[in-house]
């Protein structure tokens, strides 16, 4: 006996019904998770970017304070009256 075009068993629409909320809800959760992801790696690039610049400045001001060390130590050994 066909149905017609009928919605079917009604027991069996609930339960689609259901599947099909629970998949939308699954699917949101995970769209959230994913958005909250991308912001923490959007925050944590800019946040790794800054600290790495500020290590650059101290870096480079070390290396320019070597280099006047470096000259002095040279004219020290190559001119020793320096120290008498």
């Amino acid at each position: 006996m066909g149905r017609g075009g009928g919605m079917g068993n009604p027991v069996n629409v609930g339960i689609a019904v259901q599947a099909d909320w629970e998949n939308r809800e699954f699917i949101s959760n995970i769209s959230l998770n994913v958005r909250r992801l991308f912001d923490f790696l959007l925050r944590f690039e800019a946040t790794t970017k800054s600290k790495l610049a500020s290590l650059n400045e101290k870096l480079d001001t070390l290396e320019r304070k070597l280099q006047v060390l470096e000259v002095q130590v040279s004219s020290a050994t190559t001119n020793p009256s320096v120290f008498n």
